[in-house]
């Protein structure tokens, strides 16, 4: 199965746009569960109007935020696939700076140092494009993530020793996300890495971040981690916004990675409650949008 740049442009524009307008559905179900189990009146104001929000922008085919994010594309090449790769970025590219353009959204990227703003969505190394490789037979599947500030900006990392054990990991989180408080827009999924590199480490908590809503972590251990970090991270009291209640996270999601028997890096990276993404995936049979 071949896949052209021309398709790739196409879907890289529809995915952005969809990702900014139409949440997924697990996320949309994390809000109805945590309406049903939220005792904080506040707090139930708060997911109420949150939720209204999301229907009145699919109504309206709006945004469901302003930022539109740092544009993140995470590519899955399967077994039988053709595809130019120089291509698939360019393509990529193309399709992010069409979007912008075309809908019109709001470009959120600037030069890091001239503040310069392309009005693109576009610049060096950007839209971030990350590229691995599967078993699924004849397949190519795209997902696109628009990473707004608010959230990225709860990111952390501890290089941690051995030494210090699963309960420093566990502390380290907990502390990142009362330091975020309300500044990245709770509810929210807090995703953590744990192990590898240091750099390895801050990508799988990004990875983690964008999970779908009752995925689980493959590893046991890292599973474990999820369910007891869910249960402690939602005993804060932080709540909706900030302002207090039962509802600071839909869940905690770990994933992890082998590491150096001196060091066991740990990472944060957290989601808002506006956890948007969507994925358009290539078949012989056509192309199926999704989440």
């Amino acid at each position: 199965m071949r896949v052209e740049p021309e398709a790739i442009e196409e879907a890289a524009k529809l995915l952005y746009i969809r990702a900014c307008k139409v949440l997924p559905d697990d996320i949309k179900e994390g809000f109805a569960r945590l309406d049903a189990t939220e005792t904080d009146a506040t707090a139930k104001t708060i997911l109420a109007t949150m939720i209204e929000n999301i229907g009145v922008a699919e109504r309206m085919d709006n945004l469901l935020c302003q930022d539109t994010g740092i544009p993140i594309f995470n590519v899955l090449i399967g077994r039988n696939v053709q595809v130019d790769g120089w291509a698939l970025k360019e393509a990529i590219a193309k399709g992010t700076a069409r979007a912008t353009r075309e809908h019109p959204l709001r470009s959120s990227v600037v030069h890091p140092i001239t503040r310069k703003n392309e009005h693109t969505s576009c610049g060096e190394r950007v839209p971030v494009i990350n590229i691995d490789f599967t078993d699924a037979e004849r397949e190519l599947r795209l997902e696109m993530i628009p990473k707004g500030s608010g959230s990225e900006n709860g990111s952390f990392l501890q290089m941690l020793i051995p030494a210090d054990g699963v309960a420093a990991v566990k502390r380290f989180v907990v502390d990142r996300v009362i330091q975020a408080g309300g500044k990245v827009c709770p509810p929210t999924i807090v995703g953590v890495g744990v192990g590898g590199t240091s750099d390895l480490c801050m990508h799988l908590a990004k990875v983690a971040a964008t999970r779908p809503l009752g995925s689980r972590c493959t590893d046991a251990e890292g599973a474990k981690l999820e369910a007891e970090l869910s249960e402690a991270v939602n005993g804060l009291g932080i709540g909706p916004q900030g302002l207090g209640g039962d509802s600071t996270a839909f869940a905690v999601h770990v994933e992890t990675a082998a590491t150096h028997i001196t060091m066991n890096p740990v990472a944060v990276n957290i989601q808002c409650h506006s956890a948007r993404r969507a994925s358009a995936t290539f078949t012989p049979d056509g192309i199926r949008i999704g989440f």
